[in-house]
């Protein structure tokens, strides 16, 4: 499987994700992503190469993700899809809700 230009696995289908969310853009953790890399001593090329062996476990196929969407994760917390954060998640063995950086509240309208 490879990546996309905006990060999106191209890829069977998983049953118990709905196309929906697969594909659905969400905010990644780029400096919990990246202190997670660092702690494990992995260049982003390291990385890429846990997410294959990871995903090849899993599914059988192994995956491709170039190290510029995973440095464009790290340096600007870069939009990708869910499926994609799925996968990063994978190389780490952990759960993807651990590098998903979460949105600020949404403000409160104006009272009159």
């Amino acid at each position: 499987m490879t990546l996309g230009a905006q990060g999106s696995p191209r890829r069977a289908k998983n049953p118990s994700v709905s196309n929906d969310e697969d594909t659905r853009l969400v905010r990644p953790d780029g400096l919990s992503i990246r202190g997670l890399r660092h702690e494990r001593g992995w260049s982003a090329r390291d990385l890429a190469a846990a997410i294959s062996t990871a995903e090849c476990r899993a599914t059988g196929r192994p995956v491709a993700i170039a190290t510029r969407v995973l440095l464009g994760v790290e340096e600007r917390n870069a939009p990708i899809s869910y499926a994609t954060l799925c996968l990063i998640a994978a190389g780490f063995d952990c759960n993807p809700i651990e590098i998903l950086l979460e949105d600020p509240p949404e403000p409160e309208p104006p009272q009159r």
